[in-house]
């Protein structure tokens, strides 16, 4: 790929983000410290799914852990709101999130088999389609279009820390709206509410959440999309009713009892998997579809999530 193919996203989001943003990725190899939100970038580390299978080897887990990452489950959550417009009850949302295809590819295939019966409005995508934070990105791809013909548009996407920019281009091709600290209006017939994305604000510090909030009426209706939850104070500064996350995959191996051993994320544990609150703002942080490091997980089922919005007096 050239610069010539991001030639059209640098005319809509701007030449400075897309050369900051390829600069992360050109050094992020030797960024395992100080980059991010976090310490130390554990994804990062080359050694890390060694060290994770070799650990669950030893301990008798690897085999268990290795066929519940292949399952995903269809998990329901209802999202109520006064400031919901009446003709937007019972409007539908599928959340996919962290796919890591290329090393995901029992969950992709099991993702693939029945994601094409699900009814939703609109169906948005929360980061990290690449197994890897670098490297390759072709069969992440190759596997994404796959799965997108089976899902119902319109799609909605964002990029997550595990994701090129150069990627964008090719996602958009298959169907989904990349967005980039940008914001989409939805009609239903008079009536609107309002759709945003910022950039990874986990590893790029790419995100822009007062951008991507500036058109849209402060007493709208809005849903966020964020990679990760760490954004989650920003996002109810800027009045957004609804935002949805992954990144921490819930844990991913997780103590009995789904407790997580370590998110990934600078947030409330709370906050880690599953709906919460944070003021006037509701959130969901998805566990992901796929796995990060290696294919495995424990205590911690994959998931879509579709969320019904209901309007409330």
């Amino acid at each position: 790929m050239t610069e010539g193919d991001l030639q059209g996203l640098i005319e809509r989001i701007g030449a400075d983000h897309v050369a900051r943003r390829l600069a992360v990725e050109t050094e992020h190899e030797a960024q395992l410290f100080g980059q991010g939100t976090l310490l130390f970038n554990v994804e990062n580390w080359q050694l890390a799914p060694w060290i994770v299978e070799g650990a669950l080897k030893a301990a008798g887990l690897y085999g268990r852990a290795r066929r519940n990452a292949d399952r995903v489950e269809l998990r329901r959550n209802i999202v109520t709101s006064a400031n919901l417009p009446a003709s937007f009850d019972g409007f539908t949302i599928l959340q996919l999130s962290d796919l890591h295809a290329d090393i995901s590819t029992g969950a992709m295939r099991h993702l693939t088999s029945f994601v094409g019966d699900i009814a939703c409005d609109i169906c948005v995508l929360t980061g990290d389609y690449r197994g890897k934070t670098f490297g390759p990105f072709d069969t992440s791809l190759a596997l994404m279009t796959e799965l997108c013909a089976r899902l119902r548009p319109p799609l909605y996407g964002i990029l997550g820390n595990h994701d090129s920019i150069r990627m964008t281009p090719a996602l958009e091709a298959i169907g989904i709206r990349m967005l980039f600290n940008e914001s989409e209006t939805i009609a239903r017939g008079s009536d609107t509410i309002h759709l945003a994305g910022i950039d990874d604000a986990h590893f790029y510090r790419a995100d822009d959440i007062a951008k991507a909030a500036a058109g849209i009426p402060r007493d709208a209706f809005s849903v966020l999309l964020a990679h990760t939850p760490e954004s989650y104070r920003a996002a109810a500064q800027a009045g957004f009713d609804l935002m949805l996350s992954g990144h921490t995959h819930g844990g991913q191996l997780c103590l009995p009892g789904g407790i997580a051993i370590k998110l990934e994320a600078r947030l409330p544990r709370r906050m880690g998997a599953g709906p919460w609150r944070f003021e006037r703002l509701a959130g969901y942080t998805a566990t992901g579809a796929g796995t990060s490091l290696a294919p495995v997980r424990l205590n911690c089922p994959a998931e879509i999530t579709l969320h019904t919005l209901r309007r409330f007096e």
